[in-house]
């Protein structure tokens, strides 16, 4: 039996959009009577379309009977996650070609890495490239050339981005293509341990970066459970890529296979087909909760409290944050793995993967049964593919999973590791946040201590040089908010403050800045909403106030009466104009809340 609170969840999401929902739906209704996109072009737009085509291609394309499938890549060779996609349009014109089907690469979307740009000019964009990967996929499509769509991205911005633009082409089969993760490097204790080591002055630059590249070391993925891993893992959730790919190693036969696979099931399911199955159908306010759920159940990146959000209102539909809390509280933890514990995402995709959370979490009544997906029906999504290799053809077959091959890293259907999801709201007189608690022990989840105020990261580093952070206090960095310097991830102070934890002092952090899916074990209230430069009462807390984060309760307030005082003045944009970010001044002035998305697109 479904969850009561799932479903009186889903039902208020349903009627709090039930006019943007019926809009949306009109407008993909209004794209699919258009018909074939091809057959809508002229001759000269035609010509145009299949000019580069070689002959048998471009021959099924002016035909009009077959399908054409868009792949829009976020290949780059630099990024190790993008870099397997290099081969894919290859195979997947192979394997459409015997079928008379084609597929074209509509186009490459911008491919940042925040891994790179932690701490650099760069981060403050990142940020607003998940809504230019939304509009760079509508062109992509715009050519309206194609009768389905591939997407071929993982990492942080680019797989919501991608699906957000690809939602405005809703009447199209769609489906996520996955790369994988690399193979596992060094283990994540060691990995925090020699940062920390660094930050705290006992080891040198040089024994830092020998462990980086060891730790990142080949194509594929990074391993912990980031916001890259996230993304595969609540899409695959969701029904948009065939199921227990998400995790499959990069240049294995399987994956191969799964990426051909995909190809033809979609070119199959395109319009005027028995199995046709837009975007639109699939991603539905119960697609949308079982991809939260799963979320929640894994503990995954923080990030995803905002692009759930903005990839929801691009299909028509309203989630807030209210909504991710209270499916928290009836949502488990059982998934172990970094930074929540210490395994890593091959880990998890050795102890069942995808279709083992979702078969153990389907017990609880915790998802809904009734969806359909990409390439099928729910139930589908509780199987895993394998190679028949008695064959020379190796033929892809699915068995239905019996749920967690390791409960050390997915746990079985008597246990749990935490009660509840790994994502919790707070609120109180400093505006509302959201904390990932799966990574925080218990005894500190429950902060009260005087503040300590800054106005960036660079600041805290300094101040912790300085010993002044060896104490208990609450970090508030302030003005990192979307609308003041695009909302930058904050990393650089978690190996600084797992320092003064080490040390046995309470610390916690306060920001209206992001952190993501590397959050760790400092208890965070991050996404402050209202943010500093829009009168939010962070921007009015001063050193010394005494501020308590209370997850347990979801309580994040400050003792002093502070409603009173001036806002503290800041000029953001002067710090916006180098390295490209003053390109992106518009965004910054256009930008929705952290809690309604962090979107220039999709403004109330």
């Amino acid at each position: 039996m479904t969850h009561t609170t799932l479903l009186a969840v889903t039902q208020r999401i349903e009627q709090r959009s039930a006019l943007l929902r019926q809009q949306y739906l009109a407008n993909i209704a209004q794209q699919k009577q258009a018909g074939k996109g091809r057959s809508q072009l002229s001759c000269g737009n035609l010509a145009h379309g299949v000019a580069a085509a070689c002959d048998a291609d471009k021959h099924s394309l002016l035909n009009n009977t077959s399908a054409n499938l868009a792949i829009i890549s976020s290949y780059n060779d630099m990024l190790s996650a993008h870099k397997p996609y290099e081969g894919y349009p290859e195979f997947i014109q192979q394997a459409l070609s015997p079928l008379g089907h084609t597929a074209q690469v509509a186009g490459c979307v911008p491919a940042m890495c925040d891994g790179v740009t932690q701490g650099q000019p760069g981060m403050d964009m990142s940020l607003f490239s998940r809504d230019l990967i939304a509009q760079s996929t509508a062109f992509s499509l715009s050519h309206n050339m194609f009768d389905g769509n591939l997407l071929l991205g993982i990492c942080d911005k680019i797989a919501p981005g991608q699906l957000m633009g690809a939602l405005a082409y809703g009447h199209l089969p769609t489906a996520f293509i996955p790369a994988g993760p690399m193979a596992t490097g060094i283990s994540n204790e060691e990995k925090v341990t020699i940062r920390q080591q660094h930050a705290a002055g006992e080891l040198g630059k040089d024994s830092l970066l020998e462990m980086e590249c060891r730790a990142y070391h080949s194509s594929g993925t990074c391993t912990f459970f980031g916001t890259a891993n996230t993304n595969q893992l609540v899409f695959e959730a969701m029904g948009l890529m065939l199921p227990g790919s998400a995790f499959v190693p990069p240049d294995s036969p399987l994956r191969t296979a799964l990426t051909q696979d995909a190809a033809k099931r979609i070119a199959s399911s395109i319009a005027g087909s028995a199995s046709y199955r837009p975007l639109c159908d699939v991603v539905s306010a119960k697609n949308l909760i079982n991809g939260v759920v799963a979320l929640l159940a894994s503990g995954g990146s923080t990030n995803h409290s905002i692009h759930m959000i903005a990839v929801a209102r691009a299909a028509g539909l309203l989630l807030t944050w209210q909504d991710i809390n209270d499916l928290s509280d009836i949502v488990p933890l059982v998934v172990n793995i970094y930074p929540n514990g210490t395994s890593d995402i091959n880990a998890f995709h050795a102890a069942g993967g995808v279709p083992a959370l979702l078969t153990r979490l389907n017990q609880q009544g915790l998802l809904h049964r009734d969806t359909v997906t990409a390439f099928g029906r729910f139930e589908d999504q509780l199987c895993y593919p394998q190679l028949d290799t008695q064959s020379d053809d190796q033929v892809l077959t699915w068995l239905r999973s019996n749920g967690t091959k390791n409960p050390e890293v997915i746990a079985n259907d008597k246990q749990y590791y935490q009660k509840t999801g790994g994502l919790k709201q707070v609120s109180g007189n400093l505006g509302q946040a959201i904390v990932k608690v799966s990574a925080v022990k218990p005894e500190h989840q429950i902060i009260e201590a005087p503040a300590k105020v800054f106005n960036d990261q660079s600041q805290v580093e300094a101040a912790y040089q300085r010993g002044e952070l060896e104490c208990d206090c609450v970090v508030v960095v302030r003005f990192n908010g979307p609308a003041a310097n695009g909302m930058p991830e904050l990393h650089k102070l978690m190996p600084l403050l797992g320092n003064i934890q080490n040390k046995g002092f309470n610390v916690a952090l306060v920001t209206d800045g992001r952190l993501s899916g590397a959050s760790g074990k400092i208890p965070a209230a991050i996404h402050v909403s209202p943010e500093a430069l829009r009168g939010g009462n962070i921007a009015r807390i001063q050193d010394g106030d005494r501020v308590r984060l209370d997850c347990h309760r979801g309580e994040l307030k400050v003792f002093e009466g502070i409603e009173s005082r001036p806002l503290e003045a800041h000029d953001a944009e002067i710090y916006q104009q180098t390295w490209g970010r003053d390109l992106f001044a518009t965004c910054r002035q256009n930008v929705s809340a952290a809690d309604r998305g962090a979107s220039f697109l999709f403004v109330d």
